[in-house]
């Protein structure tokens, strides 16, 4: 693997903050420009730091959605639901999840990588609830809506794809 591009901005402007960000391949990393020599090295180490951790969170591994599942089965279903593997899959471009309740796999879409994790966590309940009830019915919802942002979450997915959908307006 190349070694990661960083590019430091200093601004006169920036008095206390500091924050990075991805453009692309590289990793820009804003600082005050007072903050020089070991402090800045510091504060751009640990940004790099912070940055990877909050795209580790929302990009979790298949076992770190096995993981996840499991935790939320545990916290909103009883631990109920015990999916037998949780995965990314490629292949669904009109589900955001789906569910072999037979053999207790879930596969989850990857056009959700990088969403919140909050909407993820959705999609892996709803999915979940499919192993104890594999229909769509008002049993099926009221184990859903143990979620407290389910409907939130719902709402986010419908601007989601509708967003997708749309072709971008001409200037």
């Amino acid at each position: 693997m190349p070694p990661e591009t960083v590019e430091v901005r200093r601004s006169s402007r920036r008095r206390r903050t500091v924050s990075a960000y991805r453009d692309g391949d590289k990793t820009i990393v804003l600082l005050p420009a007072w903050l020089t020599g070991q402090d800045a090295d510091e504060w751009v180490s640990r940004m790099l730091d912070r940055l990877a951790a909050r795209e580790r969170r929302r990009r979790p591994t298949d076992e770190g959605l096995l993981a996840r599942a499991r935790e939320l089965s545990a916290k909103f279903l009883d631990g109920k639901a015990d999916p037998a593997s949780v995965r990314w899959v490629d292949n669904q471009q009109h589900r955001w999840g789906s569910c072999t309740p037979e053999n207790g796999t879930i596969r989850i879409s990857t056009r959700l990588k990088g969403l919140p994790e909050w909407v993820i966590d959705y999609v892996i309940i709803h999915e979940l609830v499919h192993l104890l009830v594999p229909s769509h019915g008002p049993a099926f919802w009221r184990l859903v809506e143990q979620y407290p942002r389910a409907e939130r979450a719902r709402g986010f997915l419908e601007g989601f794809s509708a967003a997708a959908q749309t072709p971008p307006e001409e200037c």
